[in-house]
């Protein structure tokens, strides 16, 4: 007898649960209409939801209990009893970990993916201490924000998970080619210095994970979201989850080989896609073209932006190669849509444009919406939110 297909879960639109759809996607779909509506009555939570009121109450009561949410403010009818709003509890929070080969981000975040804190944790060149420096930044974080309560850490990594395999030690093994520090060991040692859970994903996986808990997307269609950094990750959100693969490893876009006559790759093959598409690349063609040392990268965006022939150039080629690798995912994929993450969002205006030019320059025969993600370079930070609500509220 065939299986049937897996539900398609949404936590923004009027999905309810059944008996194929575990109760605890009602709790997600609720705290997500009461965190994005905020202030709201058990009354419009029904109405908005499609749930019956006492689903909703019960709910709301274990929501209140658990201090997810909190009672606030009374609201005013012409008659009958004033309503009492619900708000997500801002005394709680997560911490994010947003990790890059050369430099950590550090955030406190709230439940809402509020950014109330951050800090750039400049990485030791000896790979042995990497991992002592970003649990002192940790321990330092958490007792600035003393008055805070933290349900986890959320890390978004430059590598794939193993998510069933584990080392001896208890860590995961991590497939991190752009990383040169002992980055499997980060979960455990971070967790026995904090005391806290920590989540831990790639970060296009996460920040997939965040369109759809953080409702930028409705959840109910096809998505792959493109991290652009110092490598490219990919990661595929369909059929209502995410798509890991045999060993965490489905996804991996960026080590695709586009030129086998191309430069070494950080993962032993060459010409992969990220050495043509990535931020690394920019900077590359950047040293190219103008026969000196690239600027960072950052710098080399607001040079593009300025309308600097050269760095405009660069930036130009690098986003050609984009453009000719998304048009690998979308005939490979066919999704809805693509969301890009990173640096270059900020000039999505710019680079766009031609992206998408370039995408769409031979046939597909579906054709994706192509946009940023809703907080361009910020979204690998809120993402920590997603990977921990997700752990936790389930």
């Amino acid at each position: 007898m065939p299986k049937s297909p897996a539900p398609r879960l949404s936590f923004t639109n009027k999905v309810s649960a059944s008996n194929k759809i575990p109760r605890q996607i009602n709790r997600n779909l609720i705290f997500n209409q009461i965190r994005t509506r905020q202030p709201i009555s058990r009354a419009d939570l029904a109405r908005v939801s499609g749930l019956q009121r006492s689903t909703v109450s019960l709910i709301v009561e274990e929501l209140l209990a658990e201090r997810w949410i909190v009672e606030g403010s009374m609201g005013r009818l012409p008659r009958g009893r004033r309503p009492t709003f619900l708000n997500v509890n801002e005394q709680r929070g997560v911490l994010a970990l947003d990790v890059h080969p050369s430099q950590t981000t550090l955030a406190v975040l709230d439940l809402s993916g509020k950014i109330l804190a951050q800090n750039l944790i400049a990485l030791p060149d000896d790979p042995q201490k990497v991992i002592a420096a970003i649990v002192e930044a940790i321990l330092e974080m958490i007792s600035a924000n003393g008055d805070r309560s933290f349900d986890g850490i959320g890390m978004s990594l430059p590598g794939r998970l193993d998510l069933q395999l584990k080392k001896s030690n208890g860590d995961k093994s991590i497939f991190a080619p752009n990383i040169s520090w002992p980055i499997g060991h980060i979960k455990s040692r971070v967790e026995e210095a904090t005391g806290l859970p920590v989540v831990v994903d790639n970060v296009a996986n996460a920040c997939a994970l965040s369109e759809i808990w953080f409702g930028d997307t409705d959840g109910t269609h096809d998505l792959v979201v493109v991290n652009v950094s110092e490598g490219i990750g990919t990661g595929i959100f369909a059929n209502g989850r995410i798509v890991r693969g045999e060993g965490g490893f489905a996804g991996e876009f960026g080590h695709v080989q586009v030129d086998p006559n191309g430069l070494p790759c950080a993962c032993g093959s060459k010409g992969c896609w990220e050495t043509v598409a990535s931020n690394r690349a920019g900077m590359r063609y950047s040293s190219e073209i103008a026969s000196k040392p690239s600027p960072a990268f950052e710098t080399l965006l607001k040079l593009a932006a300025a309308g600097d022939p050269e760095g405009k150039a660069s930036i130009d080629k690098m986003c050609t190669a984009l453009g000719r690798g998304l048009h690998m995912i979308a005939s490979a994929l066919a999704p809805t849509e693509i969301v890009i993450v990173g640096d270059i969002t900020p000039l999505w205006y710019l680079v766009g444009p031609l992206v998408e030019e370039e995408m769409r320059r031979n046939p597909l025969v579906k054709v994706p919406r192509l946009r940023p993600a809703h907080d361009g370079n910020k979204a690998r930070l809120r993402s920590a939110v997603a990977l921990v609500m997700n752990e936790n509220l389930l």
